[in-house]
């Protein structure tokens, strides 16, 4: 990325992806400039590359960036993200005046929040896991052959992982709590694992 500035002022008057090229007054330049003029000689015309500071940015899944500010100080381009936002971790209601003005019932949910969609992820891939044995208990209602013990073992592991997952998951008090819960990080032992777990899959 790099902008065209204003020296004048120190403002940026555009900014350029370097894959086509650019008029100047009355030079029309190459896109090549780019590519094989040095950062001295496209500072000579104005155009600087810009240096984008992600300090800020944070991960989407959890935060909403601020789109990026761009600006130059007499030397560099640069650009640079706001405060984040964190993604609401509760779910938003529809209040009385919404209902008044048609928009929903009151108390119902407007939009989702965190909790609601993480847990009905975990719900989903325990229900994914559990389907890989259904047969088993189709089998025993059909021709009433026993359950091997391993198997009635593992789904209700399942079951308990899930719950102990969303519990921990609705317990979460704020939106970095929730994303701490997903964070993968390496143990003594070499292995990498996070504070939620995992869903037990059958081997």
């Amino acid at each position: 990325m790099f902008a065209l500035v204003d020296k004048s002022d120190n403002s940026i008057t555009k900014m350029l992806s370097g894959n086509k090229g650019v008029t100047i007054g009355d030079i029309q330049h190459p896109k090549q400039i780019f590519t094989l003029w040095t950062e001295a000689e496209r500072n000579a015309i104005n155009i600087y590359t810009v240096t984008i500071d992600e300090s800020k940015r944070k991960d989407e899944k959890w935060y909403i960036n601020t789109s990026i500010t761009y600006s130059f100080d007499g030397t560099n381009a640069k650009g640079a993200y706001g405060n984040a936002t964190a993604k609401a971790h509760a779910d938003t209601l529809f209040t009385a005046q919404d209902e008044t003005d048609g928009k929903g019932t009151e108390g119902e949910v407007a939009v989702e929040g965190l909790k609601t969609i993480l847990i009905r992820n975990i719900k989903s891939q325990a229900e994914t896991e559990l389907s890989r044995t259904d047969w088993y208990i189709t089998r025993k209602s059909e021709k009433n052959t026993a359950i091997p013990s391993a198997i009635t073992t593992h789904r209700d592991a399942v079951r308990s992982k899930q719950d102990s997952m969303c519990t921990a998951i609705t317990n979460a008090s704020d939106t970095p709590a929730l994303e701490t819960l997903y964070t993968y990080t390496k143990q003594e032992d070499g292995s990498v694992t996070r504070p939620l777990g995992e869903i037990p899959t059958l081997e």
